[in-house]
């Protein structure tokens, strides 16, 4: 059996379902995912967990499966977060550095990163990922600061915050599985390293994430994320309004939605209809396919004016060359790409995962729904290789195996290095000079 730290596991935590997957990076480069679960979701609403036995169940029952599918016994996973509370700000910040006469260095950079999780932010709220967005050294904007000289770096953020109760949760249910968190990764960024290619990034891009109970955002421009967000609404509130304007149930409208629906009304046939089953042997239901799509129309132009906000509200509205990249198992909805072009000008496509995944995977998981999850193996295999190769410079001779807690330790390194190590390189530099003039 090929060794553990070569596969990589994440746990989509959504509204809708709950997906477990394990994958491994191949020769080719390419990812090949050799486990993969999918279970309904009951627990969660609007990615913030409500019910902790039911999550826990559900999160239990994927990741059993997946063990037993590739024998494989998981200790971590990334894990992703979104739902309504999460917001983002935007931040300047510099450091000033002792000399003129030493490049300006990695460390330097990420003492200024260090130095963004120390804003004063809201009681109940953590800081779950500073973006650097542009590098200013001695006043010169536009710079890459690593090799260069100057006194003052400066740079501006993009920092993504969330409620602190609601990550706990998320990293109790994991826990009473049995697994340790790696690390909580905002769901938007995932599902971009999943579905957008690098020169989508490059050029400006829009990737809409529509899952069951949000729809994320994430806005790229010159390969860097520019702005995110969380819309608190996603294709359960297109099902609900199925449910409530038909007087069917929830299930039967959902049905109605994925093999019926379309998001232009227009387009739907005049006279086609389908019958439903009437509640305890009441009279069947006649539902036309036009009144079906125009109900989904409604609501589905509401969710695109929340992202043409917040493309309005990035200040990067008229520099996205690739448009709008449709992902989120809402995204499979008919015509949806049509009305979205209809209703914002960008040109639209719809993003599949498999850019990064291997020949051999299956059609079921190379789907839109599953952006996230592959997002989330992509991200975490990134993570991983940081800290081994940070673990490979420590330790050139032998090699090592690192034990969860030691991974922990390591992570907090790499995400926040120490201010009293970067004091004793500092002390240690000098006393080293002072033996040199000796």
């Amino acid at each position: 059996m090929a060794k553990m730290n070569e596969y990589v596991a994440a746990i989509d935590l959504g509204t809708t379902k709950i997906v477990t997957l394990i994958g491994k990076k191949n020769p080719n480069g390419k990812f090949q995912i050799v486990s993969y679960s999918k279970t309904s979701s009951t627990g969660i609403k609007r990615g913030v967990v409500l019910n902790i036995e039911e999550t826990v169940a559900s999160i239990q029952q994927t990741v059993e499966e997946v063990q037993t599918q590739s024998g494989i016994i998981l200790s971590d996973v990334f894990v992703g977060i979104a739902g309504q509370h999460i917001r983002s700000i935007k931040n300047r910040g510099y450091i000033n550095r002792d000399s003129f006469e030493s490049e300006i260095t990695t460390e330097d950079v990420q003492k200024l990163i260090n130095d963004m999780y120390k804003i004063p932010i809201e009681v109940g709220e953590e800081i779950l990922h500073v973006l650097p967005q542009d590098f200013i050294v001695d006043n010169e904007p536009g710079v890459r600061p690593i090799g260069m000289m100057g006194r003052r770096l400066e740079a501006n953020f993009h920092i993504v915050i969330g409620q602190t109760a609601s990550a706990k949760n998320i990293e109790k249910c994991v826990n009473r599985v049995g697994l340790k968190v790696n690390d909580l990764i905002l769901e938007p960024l995932a599902s971009a390293e999943a579905v957008l290619t690098d020169d989508e990034k490059e050029a400006g891009v829009v990737l809409v994430d529509i899952g069951g109970g949000t729809t994320d955002v994430a806005i790229f421009y010159d390969g860097i994320v520019r702005h995110t967000a969380v819309i608190p609404f996603g294709g359960n509130v297109i099902t609900n309004d199925i449910k409530e304007g038909c007087s069917i149930l929830f299930r039967q409208a959902e049905s109605l939605k994925v093999q019926f629906g379309s998001a232009l009304g227009d387009m739907a046939p005049e006279d086609k209809i389908v019958t439903i089953p009437g509640i305890s042997g009441r009279e069947p239901k006649e539902i036309s396919f036009k009144s079906l799509a125009y109900i989904i129309q409604s609501r589905m132009e509401e969710i695109i004016d929340a992202v043409s906000f917040e493309i309005d509200n990035s200040g990067y509205a008229e520099k996205l060359s690739a448009g709008i990249v449709l992902t989120g198992g809402g995204a499979l909805l008919r015509h949806l790409s049509q009305l979205v072009k209809f209703k914002t000008g960008f040109d639209v496509r719809i993003g599949y995962p498999n850019e990064h995944l291997s020949a051999d995977s299956n059609e079921d998981i190379n789907q839109p729904m599953n952006s996230t999850a592959i997002g989330l193996i992509l991200k975490g295999y990134d993570q991983l290789s940081s800290i081994q190769r940070q673990v490979e410079q420590e330790n050139p001779v032998k090699e090592v195996e690192i034990t969860i807690e030691q991974k922990e330790v390591i992570r907090e390194s790499v995400k926040k290095t120490s201010i009293m190590d970067g004091l004793k390189k500092t002390l240690a530099n000098m006393f080293e000079e002072k033996d040199m003039e000796m």
